[in-house]
């Protein structure tokens, strides 16, 4: 997966690489051809005491490091060009891929598994493009480069390297296959420690409310101690490698220094020649810790890759059709036909065979206890999910059908929990409708019944919003949002249980303020409240993700017991009449 997406992410930039490559390749020519020319000075130049040979081959080799320095300068420019720009693609093709999702992948995957692959497994693989841009070029022609350079220097020397790079590729393997698993354990504890953390955030009033503070602290204590112990552990492997490497390269110098000594005054070497095979060997052992680095870098980026890779593969269980429909005749129509969605791995079905119709100008209200389906049977009508039974119609055409665009633009949804972003409250309401004026901001605040306290604020329309609405109250936040979904002026409205943080004088001015405006759409309620939906055409009642009662208020207290015990329970025998 990690070639695969080296690949496909860095193809864009083929020409940044081939000047890297180049670059690259000439900075370590110049490197290589360095210690040669030292070598000559030395036997040819101060030996001989010749001033001339000294200043004209000092020359090359200046002119030859500045070369040198500009190369180097140059493919580190080019390297973090292509590192920052595969990282940028990287990310936004996850974000994409990531949006496309249906509530299915995103309770597969889990919100803080999603950020953490998007930030930190997309750092893991966008470091190791950036130092492959030194590294991985510069490591293999180094070592390659100076074993060449020096043999020719001094082949009775070169057994020394028959023995040395062997032994240090040998220690670097061992550690860096032991670090493998303690990489990838790393990234699964950064999404739990990620997952708790939200969870408590989130929830922090629950977590006081019932003074779970203590319990809370261990259970991040705990999963942040296994990350911490895990990141030791690799970290350890890793503090191995240099002292192992230094040790390596000073016992070969050592060694060299010894058996060339021998050989110079047995006068089958010169001091020129051991100088250069020092400096070579030098490069060879820089070459093989170069590599180590890059084995390093290479497990953990190849496990954030799989992980980034399992997202990119996971298509949206909500697929695009292949030729979708883009103009509908009907208007403002709404229709389940004997709809029946199962969650994966759930036992039983959610909804059960499901009929409903509501059309243009008509008000269908859905009802019944906690977890009978109703959020669920909301969520199919704008294609959150797809059904698993059955079919749902908008406009007279199945939703798997529709261009995505038409269907979204004749819906308006105001969800269970009002979402805010943070920015300002007219920045949330142009959600609705991007080129909104600001009259028209007021105007939909007004029908939403929150014109009164937008104007209070500091600002007003510009006053600020923090992230998620937190600086508003829970019935601010959902007047607002309802505000954002009239602006759209949709052709079908679905509330969510939208009021449920109203008081009862406030829910009745909002729902006569919107009788006008909602007149010629279809609107479907989803809601607890029985005083909220008496008047309602219809009332489907959810019991059990069956639909158990279908009608008015009057007719479904006669003919359906699980309405009539909802009504009991809510109403006066006064009220319910």
């Amino acid at each position: 997966m990690l070639i695969r997406l080296l690949r496909t992410y860095l193809q864009p930039y083929a020409r940044w690489l081939v000047a890297l490559v180049v670059l690259q390749l000439l900075g370590t020519i110049a490197s290589l051809y360095l210690p040669a020319l030292n070598a000559d000075v030395i036997d040819y130049g101060v030996v001989r005491g010749d001033t001339a040979y000294i200043l004209r081959t000092g020359g090359w080799m200046l002119l030859m490091t500045v070369g040198q320095i500009a190369c180097s300068m140059a493919a580190a420019y080019f390297g973090a060009r292509i590192s920052m720009s595969f990282g940028r693609d990287l990310r936004g093709a996850l974000f994409r891929r990531v949006m496309g999702f249906s509530g299915r992948e995103v309770a597969r995957f889990g919100a803080p598994s999603l950020i953490t692959r998007n930030t930190n497994d997309v750092q893991q693989v966008q470091m190791l493009v950036a130092v492959s841009g030194t590294m991985m070029i510069g490591a293999p022609v180094t070592g390659i480069g100076a074993i060449i350079m020096a043999v020719r220097e001094d082949p009775g020397l070169s057994w020394l390297m028959g023995i040395c790079v062997p032994v240090l590729a040998i220690v670097v393997g061992s550690v860096a296959w032991r670090m493998v698993p303690q990489f990838r354990l790393m990234q699964t504890f950064t999404d739990r420690v990620n997952r708790i953390l939200r969870e408590q955030i989130g929830g922090i009033r629950v977590v006081r409310a019932f003074v779970r503070e203590p319990d809370e602290t261990r259970r991040f204590a705990t999963a942040n101690a296994d990350l911490t112990d895990t990141a030791l552990q690799a970290g350890r492997l890793m503090a191995l490698l240099l002292p192992a490497i230094v040790l390596i390269l000073n016992a070969s110098s050592a060694a060299v220094l010894w058996v060339g000594a021998l050989r110079i005054s047995a006068g089958q070497t010169q001091i020129g020649d051991l100088t250069a095979f020092l400096v070579y060997l030098a490069q060879i052992l820089l070459a093989v810790m170069m590599a180590t680095f890059m084995l390093m870098m290479v497990p953990r980026a190849a496990v954030s890759a799989d992980r980034i890779g399992e997202v990119l593969a996971t298509e949206s269980s909500v697929a695009l059709p292949r030729e979708p429909v883009r103009a509908v005749a009907a208007h403002a129509q709404a229709e389940l036909r004997r709809v029946t969605f199962r969650y994966p791995g759930a036992a039983d079905p959610v909804l059960r065979d499901i009929s409903l119709r509501v059309g243009a100008g008509e008000t269908l209200a859905v009802i019944g206890s906690t977890g009978a389906g109703k959020t669920t049977l909301l969520s199919l009508i704008p294609r959150l999910l797809d059904p698993t039974e059955g079919a749902v119609l908008v406009d007279g055409v199945d939703v798997r059908r529709l261009d995505p665009e038409l269907l979204w633009t004749r819906i308006g949804l105001v969800p269970q929990r009002p979402y805010l972003f943070s920015g300002t409250v007219a920045s949330n309401l142009r959600f609705g409708d991007p080129g909104a004026t600001d009259e028209s901001l007021w105007q939909a605040l007004e029908v939403a019944q929150a014109r009164d306290f937008v104007e209070e604020l500091a600002g007003g329309l510009e006053a600020r919003v923090s992230q998620g609405g937190t600086n508003l109250s829970g019935g601010q936040r959902q007047r607002l949002a309802i505000a954002r979904a009239l602006l759209r002026r949709p052709e079908i409205y679905l509330f969510d249980d939208s009021f449920s943080a109203l008081d009862l004088g406030t829910e009745a001015r909002l729902r006569t303020a919107l009788r006008p405006v909602t007149r010629e759409s279809a609107v479907i309620i989803v809601t607890q409240r029985v005083a909220s939906i008496r008047n309602a055409d219809q009332i489907a009642v959810l019991d059990g993700g069956a639909l158990v009662g279908l009608g008015r208020h009057h007719e479904l207290l006669d003919t359906c017991p699980t309405y009539a015990e909802i009504v009991a329970s809510q109403l006066t025998a006064e009220e319910a009449a």
